[in-house]
């Protein structure tokens, strides 16, 4: 009885040992074996497979191109029909081309006052556009502004613009002529008194918009009238703002091709008008396409710009 008693704590201890060594190596075993949910996460990892190449996106690659060509393709296919049926009246596109190629190898030739490349002529027309637009950026977006910011001067000259918008821009050029007595400035007043208008209608409407709460604000803060104007209204109102000047850029280009066939000088106006007088129908037709593509630079540059500076609302 006594040995029996002494003898149990061995026999207890030796069992705990055997017990212990048939888990270590049961749990051995499953670690190297099946490696199931028993194994940590870590032990069973793989390494991350290689990402598929995506295929490149060919159909909006086609979509992009496909639609300008076949637009194209399809003007020089009009083209070429009416050259055809004409006999000799309008140069075919070939024709047309081998003159655009002589025409700019060279394209800034000076040979005399009357005679120069269209490299000059273009560059006339653009300063003309930069003075008339600039002055009438200078009057115009503050004037918008100002219409904007006051229900008085707004209800005083809303009527007024509405009837002078709408007046062709040739109808203001013997305006011009009378009061400056000059073709160069005429042509600049045309194209000031014709492109402001966009960005005084934009600009007033875009003050007008300027949500109200940020004025209440203003008026508790006691700002100021120019920080108000400064610090609010602007960077709400320009993007109406660039958009008037895009339309009003645009209309200048428009203004100072007629406006150059009637005063002469120097400008493509004038270059399209004098090709016609000496009956070089492919200068014209380059002249036509130059124009569209100046203008198209032109209106490109301005939505990039309106574009940087446009910001979307972020909806919660």
């Amino acid at each position: 009885m006594v040995s029996a008693v002494f003898h149990s704590p061995l026999a207890a201890a030796s069992e705990s040992i055997a017990i212990k060594k048939e888990a270590h190596q049961s749990s051995t075993t499953r670690a190297s074996g099946s490696k199931g949910l028993d194994t940590p996460v870590e032990t069973v990892a793989a390494a991350p497979a290689a990402a598929p190449r995506a295929p490149r996106d060919w159909r909006g690659v086609f979509q992009a191109v496909l639609p300008p060509l076949m637009g194209l393709s399809l003007l020089i296919g009009i083209w070429a029909l009416v050259s055809i049926s004409t006999a000799s009246s309008i140069p075919s596109p070939w024709e047309t081309w081998k003159q655009a190629v002589v025409l700019f190898s060279d394209p800034f030739y000076r040979k005399g006052p009357n005679d120069q490349g269209v490299g000059w002529n273009v560059l006339m027309s653009l300063e003309r556009v930069a003075m008339g637009f600039g002055l009438a950026a200078l009057v115009g977006i503050p004037a918008g502004f100002a219409i904007g910011r006051s229900d008085f001067l707004g209800r005083m000259f809303n009527p007024l613009i509405s009837l002078l918008r709408p007046v062709s821009p040739l109808a203001w050029l013997p305006i011009g002529l009378l009061v400056f007595k000059g073709a160069n400035p005429a042509a600049i007043w045309t194209i000031f008194i014709c492109s402001i208008w966009p960005m005084v209608i934009n600009t007033a409407v875009g003050v007008q918009r300027v949500p109200q709460d940020y004025m209440n604000v203003a008026r508790v803060l006691n700002l100021s009238e120019w920080k108000i104007v400064t610090k609010i209204l602007f960077p709400a109102v320009l993007p109406y703002m660039l958009t008037g000047v895009r339309l009003a850029v645009g209309t200048a280009w428009l203004v100072i091709v007629a406006a150059e066939m009637l005063t002469g000088g120097v400008g493509i106006g004038f270059w399209v008008w004098d090709e016609w007088n000496n009956l070089n129908v492919k200068n014209i037709i380059i002249a036509i396409f130059v124009i569209g593509i100046v203008g198209l630079v032109l209106e490109y540059a301005l939505i990039k710009i309106a574009t940087a500076f446009t910001f979307e609302e972020v909806k919660s």
